[in-house]
C-alpha cells in the first residue's frame, strides 16, 4: 500500500485530473493499492476565500472552514469519476467519512487521529481510495481545515497511521538547492535529510510543508517528492544520507519575503513588560523570530520578525500589553526578506558563517538581523536585495548546476 498526494496544480483542470487518473492506473496495473490524497483544484481555495469576503466583511472562522472544505471534496469526487472511466472502481472519502479527528483550531487545526477501519475494508474490495486533504472533523463534529500545506499533512498522517510510504506530487520535479524560479541553475537533490527539509520548509521552501515533515520524521515515513507531469526521478527525504553520498556543507538556500520586522523604540526596561509582550504574542499564535535588543543611552530597543499574515494581531498585542508603560513607540517594516542557508554539514565544518557573511558583504548587502542553529544560518535583508543575496550564496556554496 502507498499513499500519494496530488497538489492543486496537479489537479487544476479536468484534463489534469484525467492525467492523474492515468498515472494512478499504471500503478494499479502493477498490482499496487493506493490511498490518494488530493488538494483543491488550482486556485479554488483563493476563489472561495474571495467569495466569502464578498458576502461578509468578517467571515466566521467556522463557516469559512465549512466553505473551504468543499474544494477538496470536489476534486476527490471528480478523480474517483475519472478513475471509474479507466475501469478502476475508486471511492472518494471526505474527512467526516474517514473520521479524521482534529483540534478545534479553525483554519489551523492539527490532526489527532483517524479511523483506518473504513480504509482497510475498502482496500480489500478495491485498489484506490481517494481522500480529501486539508481538512478534518473536530470532536464536536465541525469541519476544520489544517492551514497552509494541509494536504501534505493529511497525506503524511495517513501514511504514518498505515505504516506505508508517502509520495508527494506537484509541479516541480523534487527538492532543489534553491527555488528554480528564482535561480534557473538550481540543482535537484537526490536525497535530503528530514532535519534539512524541516528547516527549509519552515524557512519558506514551498515543496513540502514543515508540519508534514515533522510527522514523517517522527513516524519514519518513507517520503518521496516528484513531478506529476513527468517520470523524472524525484527526491527522497531520509533520516540520514546514504554512506556513499558526499555530505555537503550547505544543502540548500531559501528566501522568505512573507516577513515583517517590528521595532519597539525605548522598550520598557521591566522584565514584566518583556514577559507580558511575548506571552501575549504566544497567546495569539504568533511565532516570533530573529529577536534582538540594542541598549542605547540608557534605553533598550527591541526588534523581532514575524510572518506578515499575523501583522494585525502583532501590532494590537504590542499596544495592548505595553499600554501600562509610557515612552515607547512601535513601527513595522514590511520591506524585508529572510535569506537562509541549511545543511547538516555545518555541524562539523568550520568557517561556514564566515563564508555566509562574506558572500553577502562582497555584494554590499546589508544585514538587518541574524539567527542561527546547528544546521542553519539566516540573515534579514531588504526585500529588494533578497534575490541577489540568494544568488550570492548559491555561488559561494556551489549549489548551482
Amino acid at each position: 500500500m502507498i499513499v500519494q498526494k496530488y497538489g492543486g496544480s496537479s489537479v487544476a483542470t479536468p484534463e489534469k485530473i484525467k492525467n492523474v487518473a492515468a498515472r494512478i492506473k499504471k500503478r494499479v496495473d502493477a498490482g499496487e493499492k493506493l490511498v490518494v490524497v488530493v488538494s483543491a483544484m488550482g486556485k479554488t481555495t483563493n476563489s472561495l476565500i474571495s467569495l466569502a469576503q464578498q458576502v461578509s466583511d468578517d467571515p466566521s472562522p467556522r463557516e469559512l472552514d465549512m466553505l473551504l472544505a468543499t474544494g477538496e471534496q470536489m476534486t476527490s469526487a471528480l478523480l474517483a469519476m475519472a478513475l471509474s472511466d479507466h475501469g478502476i472502481p475508486a471511492l472518494s472519502y471526505n474527512a467526516f467519512q474517514l473520521e479524521m479527528t482534529t483540534t478545534g483550531d479553525f483554519s489551523n487545526a492539527r490532526i489527532m487521529d483517524l479511523n483506518l477501519n473504513k480504509l482497510k475494508r475498502q482496500l480489500e474490495m478495491r485498489s484506490v481510495v481517494v481522500v480529501t486533504g486539508f481538512q478534518g472533523i473536530t470532536p464536536d463534529g465541525d469541519v476544520a481545515t489544517l492551514g497552509r500545506g494541509g494536504s501534505d499533512t493529511s497525506a503524511v498522517a495517513v501514511a504514518a497511521k498505515c505504516g506505508c510510504p508517502c509520495e508527494i506530487y506537484s509541479d516541480v520535479a523534487g527538492v532543489y538547492t534553491c527555488d528554480p524560479n528564482k535561480h534557473p541553475g538550481a540543482r535537484k537533490l537526490e536525497y535530503i535529510t528530514f532535519d534539512e527539509m524541516l528547516e527549509l520548509s519552515s524557512l519558506g521552501a514551498k515543496v513540502l510543508h514543515s508540519r508534514a515533515v515533522e510527522i514523517a520524521k517522527k513516524y519514519s515515513v518513507d517520503l518521496y517528492c516528484a513531478s506529476t507531469f513527468s517520470d523524472e526521478r524525484g527526491t527522497y527525504v531520509v533520516n540520514s544520507l546514504p554512506e556513499w553520498l558526499e555530505q555537503p556543507v550547505v544543502t540548500g538556500v531559501t528566501t522568505d519575503s512573507d516577513q515583517i520586522r517590528v521595532n519597539i523604540v525605548r522598550m520598557p526596561a521591566s522584565m514584566e513588560a518583556v514577559s507580558a509582550l511575548f506571552e501575549g504574542l504566544a497567546a495569539q499564535g504568533v511565532n516570533v523570530d530573529m529577536i534582538s535588543t540594542v541598549n542605547e543611552n540608557g534605553h533598550s530597543h527591541l526588534t523581532f520578525t514575524v510572518v506578515d499574515a499575523k501583522e494585525k494581531a502583532v501590532l494590537e498585542t504590542v499596544r495592548r500589553t505595553l499600554a501600562p508603560w509610557d515612552g515607547w513607540s512601535v513601527t513595522e517594516d514590511r520591506n524585508v526578506a529572510k535569506i537562509s542557508a541549511v545543511g547538516v554539514g555545518m555541524k562539523s565544518a568550520p568557517g561556514v558563517a564566515a563564508r555566509f557573511f562574506g558572500a553577502l558583504s562582497r555584494k554590499s548587502i546589508k544585514m538587518l538581523g541574524t539567527t542561527t542553529s546547528e544546521i542553519k544560518i539566516s540573515a534579514l535583508v531588504s526585500r529588494e536585495e533578497g534575490d541577489e543575496a540568494l544568488r550570492a550564496l548559491v555561488a559561494e556554496f556551489g549549489l548551482g548546476e
